[in-house]
């Protein structure tokens, strides 16, 4: 279980990176992501990064590939913006709990228009 700190840090880490992806990083890769978690190791010096990427699976290995190679200067904008001990590496994970989501979703409904024709 996460401590209420280890929280705090991820979710700061998160608003830093979702504000700084959306209005400084000019990576024309980048599509339209959303950053839905950060889970940082309990040293802080690591920090996995969780995104959902807007389009096809196309658009999603070249926003990764882009915010893969755009991760120096994301992180010099997390050591800029919040005082840390160490500024952690990060690693960018597609999050695919929304797609599972969505495909529940339909699954659901065609089941439900079954069950009502």
């Amino acid at each position: 279980m996460r401590s209420g700190r280890m929280r705090r840090v991820d979710e700061a880490l998160r608003a830093v990176l979702s504000d700084g992806i959306a209005t400084q990083l000019h990576d024309p890769r980048v599509g339209f992501v959303t950053v839905t978690g950060v889970k940082t190791s309990s040293d802080l010096r690591h920090a996995r990064v969780y995104v959902s990427v807007l389009g096809d699976e196309a658009a999603r290995d070249a926003t990764l590939a882009g915010l893969r190679s755009a991760h120096g200067f994301l992180q010099g904008l997390l050591a800029t913006e919040l005082k840390l001990k160490h500024t952690p590496a990060l690693t960018f994970v597609y999050d695919e709990s929304i797609d599972r989501g969505m495909r529940i979703t339909r699954m659901l409904d065609h089941h439900g228009r079954e069950d009502a024709g």
